[in-house]
């Protein structure tokens, strides 16, 4: 189903909806993706998954993509002799593999700081574990760095990505996984605002894995890594034999 079509569907549930008799209060919000499973295969180069939804009136909409969390380890370089080698090294505990925000307008117009802080909106705001006794600026040279470099993997937005309204209630975005998306269990939060507080809110799973030949190989490579090493080996040499004999050959 397209992305035109989905939304076509949800304009027509709450038109049935709102003409259905209902003893409870509607949601104020209601969003889902256009697919909740993204495959990786041999020939993956990335893939965008449509976010729709529609709300109960007028209002803000922000729209949070976190990966699993995970430890990154930062290593700083630092040139001596004419030689680059590493330097100092951070570890953080908790960093998403994968950060992307969108609103319909600027963050900071609609989202008090408050409320970025304890819905961790905007990656100043996510509360990653540093090592224990660091030193604060060293925290932050090292995290700022951190954060550049997944902007470059594109796995990190390096902007506020836009959610666009289609007239009054419903609204979409794109959201962009690249070929190096990392596998997992990804949570999907939007929410609706006005006036500077969450009046609605809803979380859905999205779950990205390898499939087909490549996942098959990177099973048993985690599976039976000491196996998985001695066959890259005896597959290496034995590439490396058959290339002389024929170039003998010749």
């Amino acid at each position: 189903m397209t992305g035109t079509a989905l939304i076509g569907a949800v304009a027509l549930g709450l038109a049935l909806h709102g003409l259905a008799p209902s003893p409870a209060k509607a949601e104020p919000l209601i969003a889902d993706l256009s697919e909740h499973r993204v495959s990786i295969t041999t020939g993956f180069v990335g893939t965008d998954v449509l976010l729709f939804g529609a709300t109960d009136g007028e209002g803000d909409v922000v729209v949070v993509v976190r990966g699993p969390a995970r430890r990154e380890l930062v290593r700083r370089k630092n040139r001596i002799g004419g030689i680059w080698v590493n330097d100092a090294e951070m570890a953080f505990d908790g960093v998403p593999a994968f950060y992307v925000v969108a609103a319909n307008r600027a963050i900071a117009e609609i989202v008090p700081e408050a409320l970025r802080t304890r819905h961790e909106i905007g990656s100043g705001y996510l509360r990653v574990k540093a090592e224990k006794g660091a030193d604060p600026k060293e925290v932050r040279q090292f995290w700022s760095a951190l954060v550049r470099n997944k902007e470059l993997d594109q796995l990190y937005g390096k902007e506020t990505r836009r959610v666009r309204f289609l007239g009054p209630r419903l609204f979409r975005t794109k959201v962009f996984f690249p070929a190096n998306v990392p596998t997992g269990i990804y949570k999907v939060e939007v929410f609706l605002l006005r006036k500077g507080a969450v009046v609605g809110a809803q979380t859905t799973p999205l779950f990205i894995s390898k499939a087909g030949l490549g996942a098959e190989v990177f099973e048993f490579a985690h599976r039976n890594s000491a196996l998985y090493g001695i066959m890259a080996i005896a597959i290496a040499l034995a590439a490396g034999w058959l290339a002389g004999f024929v170039f003998r050959k010749a």
